[in-house]
Parts: C-alpha cells; structure tokens; sequence
C-alpha cells in the first residue's frame, strides 16, 4: 500500500476532487434551489452574489477536470512499457 501512496502526485487527487466537490454542489444547487427554475442563476437582475459566484466558476471545472484526467493517463503511460499492455497493436 505504501509504493501505492508514494508514486501519486496528492496536488492532482486534491485538485480533482475539489472540482468534484464544487461540481456536486452546484448540482445539488440546481435541483433544492426553487429560483433555479425560474430565471438563469447567472442573471444579474436576479441572482445574489454566492448563487453567482457558485454557477459562474463551475464553466471551469469541466475543462479543468479533463485536463487532470489527460495529464494522469500521459503519466500513466510514462511509467508502463510496451509489454506491460493487455494489447499489442
């Protein structure tokens, strides 16, 4: 178990899961949020400044997200050989 902790990089698994955790709110947001079905939460004329803040920086968790998933399957693959693959091509 120790080989599998040291060979992780912990900025990555804490990034990713603080994006997980922003996205799970905002989707709880969406649907216990009775004003999110009536008017945009990105609206000015409506909306408070959380409900705002909240919508607003979840446009970056998705790209964020992938980019974290790219970046662990490049460094995945660093570390494996060509022999190591269920598959060759």
């Amino acid at each position: 178990m120790s080989t599998i902790l040291k060979n992780r990089i912990t900025s990555i698994d804490f990034l990713r899961g603080t994006i997980m955790i922003i996205m799970a709110l905002d989707h709880v947001r969406d649907y216990l949020y009775s004003g999110s079905f009536f008017y945009d939460p990105l609206d000015l004329t409506k909306t408070s400044g959380i409900l705002f803040f909240t919508r607003w920086i979840t446009h970056f968790c998705a790209p964020i997200f992938m980019l974290l998933a790219g970046t662990s399957a490049y460094l995945i693959g660093q570390k494996k050989t060509k022999k190591s693959y269920p598959y060759s091509w």
